[in-house]
């Protein structure tokens, strides 16, 4: 399994969906960004702003980065 580093802070939790097919979200702020080690195979999608990550139970997690998306295109590229 690969693995990248990456900066990452405030974050929104995807918990699932109400019967109107809403999502059900919880907004997490933090005061200082973390380095995180990231499975590669449980990355979804990355945007300039957000990369979105699947965790056990379903649960997905919108995360904010600080690395820059150059600077991730290539971690996963590598």
């Amino acid at each position: 399994m690969k693995f990248i580093e990456l900066t990452l802070q405030n974050h929104t939790i995807l918990h699932g969906f109400d019967a109107r097919n809403q999502e059900i979200t919880e907004a997490v702020a933090v005061e200082t960004p973390s380095k995180k080690l990231v499975a590669v195979d449980r990355i979804l999608s990355v945007s300039e702003r957000f990369i979105l990550i699947k965790y056990a139970y379903d649960r997905i997690i919108y995360w904010e980065y600080l690395d820059g998306y150059e600077e991730v295109l290539k971690k996963l590229s590598s």
